[in-house]
């Protein structure tokens, strides 16, 4: 379910992202560009949170 909302939630805030920016400098807002960006961010957000070291791995030693 951590995956589906990560995503979920990553579309939304990438395509946001996405059509302010290209508003204000003045290019077209490309949904599918977007949308790639926003599966690349979730990638990213998995692997960097698999990255980081759980507290409770720290508290057995």
């Amino acid at each position: 379910m951590r995956f589906i909302m990560t995503l979920f939630w990553a579309f939304l805030l990438v395509n946001m992202a996405s059509y302010v920016i290209s508003s204000m400098i003045g290019a077209t807002y490309e949904f599918g560009t977007s949308s790639v960006l926003a599966v690349i961010a979730t990638v990213l957000i998995f692997i960097i949170a698999e990255l980081i070291p759980s507290d409770e791995a720290a508290s057995h030693h």
